[in-house]
């Protein structure tokens, strides 16, 4: 009688802690880390003197470092733990950002933002590594949603903050954004610390869900000694280069485009943004839930739908009333495809071998995220308007559902 009551210490299983903390570590590395930015650049280019093309650089350097992260992180994930790749990971993004509250110089920012994207790289590919870990097929939808919704927080809390912080400190604003919110990173890292756990075996748990049979086990094994998974690795791969490549112009330069083009404040497009930030929260649980319901395919389906009726509304360059249509599908669907991606390399490739697999296809990931912000700041300096390159991401998108359409079914 007393070894059953140990057993079953509380009714909360310990994956539920690993997922919300894991939404703290999304809100840190990659919410505040990286899409915080959008809300950041206009009054950094103006105190700057930044041409569109030194703004599309500023995130394509980003993603270079995140890129590099990619290729590192298993080897660091598999020296150190998950856990504390995690912590390293938060800890290089959150000094990286104080240390751009006080640069002077454009290729000052462009350094260090590499280095901030080398460590989202190694918070984010490790943690999305634990969902296979922690949770069973059936759970890891929801499990990658809820961390995901961290990007959303993150968002609606930049598109209240920095307006406010602007009007406080007027263009010098930025240089306060970028310093407060470095130091929320760093608590975030200490709390990663204390309740990341590598795996469940370190408190004598199983895996949240009903556990997977010997049978779906020796499938797995079988299956990914055979060409065929690393065909799917490429094909969801080449899905996942498309949403890179097009979610991250929105993400950058939409305010920029409000402010500029459409003759909105930064307090307005601020609002636009904190709009997207609320909607975006509900976007991987919602998506992640459906995925697990309908399938990964499916799912996939609906939410490049979704995007491709986002950008092709302000691409047309429509008036206000589209304007919010554009920006409500946009934050409903955003983090949608990373819910899916990480719950599909589990289905695919099983928990072991999860992580990696999520590393290989973040490699074509980060290759759009390079290629989409530079080229959009390129064709805005080009052109005078970013109306080209948010009609070129519908394009993209229509093309991703093709390659979603054709995608493989996963094992029931």
């Amino acid at each position: 009688m007393p070894t059953a009551k140990t057993r079953q210490p509380t009714n909360i299983h310990y994956g539920w802690v690993i997922a919300f903390t894991g939404t703290a570590v999304i809100c840190a590395c990659l919410g505040l880390g990286r899409f915080a930015l959008g809300m950041l650049l206009p009054a950094m280019g103006t105190t700057l003197d930044l041409s569109y093309a030194n703004m599309g650089l500023i995130g394509t350097g980003n993603f270079i470092g995140y890129m590099l992260a990619v290729a590192l992180a298993g080897f660091v994930a598999q020296r150190l733990g998950a856990r504390l790749t995690i912590s390293l990971g938060l800890v290089l993004v959150g000094s990286t950002m104080i240390l751009i509250g006080r640069a002077d110089h454009y290729w000052q920012i462009l350094s260090l933002y590499v280095i901030t994207g080398i460590g989202s790289g190694l918070s984010n590919v490790p943690l999305m590594g634990l969902v296979s870990h922690w949770f069973s097929k059936e759970a890891r939808g929801r499990a990658a949603g809820i961390m995901l919704s961290g990007n959303g927080i993150a968002i609606l809390c930049a598109g209240l903050y920095v307006p406010w912080i602007n009007s406080r400190f007027g263009m010098e604003g930025w240089r306060h954004g970028w310093f407060t919110m470095g130091l929320v990173v760093l608590g975030v890292s200490i709390m990663s610390v204390v309740l990341l756990r590598n795996d469940p075996q370190e408190k004598g748990m199983t895996p949240v869900g009903h556990q997977e049979t010997s049978s779906n086990v020796a499938t797995e094994v079988q299956d990914s000694r055979s060409g065929r998974p690393k065909w799917i690795m490429i094909h969801l791969g080449l899905i996942y280069a498309l949403f890179g490549a097009t979610y991250v112009v929105y993400a950058t330069f939409i305010v920029t485009s409000l402010v500029d083009e459409h003759g909105f404040s930064v307090q307005v497009a601020g609002n636009f943004w904190a709009i997207v930030g609320a909607l975006s929260i509900f976007s991987g649980p919602l998506f992640g839930w459906l995925s697990d319901r309908l399938g990964r395919r499916t799912g996939m389906l609906m939410v490049y739908t979704l995007f491709t009726f986002a950008y092709g509304l302000v691409g047309i360059h429509l008036s206000t009333p589209w304007l919010y249509a554009s920006i409500a599908l946009y934050g409903i669907a955003v983090w949608s495809v990373p819910t899916i991606m990480a719950a599909a390399v589990g289905d695919y490739l099983g928990p072991a071998r999860a992580a990696k697999a999520f590393g290989f296809i973040t490699l074509f990931f980060g290759m759009g995220q390079i290629v989409g912000p530079a080229l959009a700041g390129f064709l805005a300096d080009a052109f005078g308007t970013f109306r080209i390159a948010f009609t070129m991401c519908a394009a993209a998108t229509l093309v991703a559902m093709i390659l979603a359409f054709f995608l493989p079914r996963s094992r029931p």
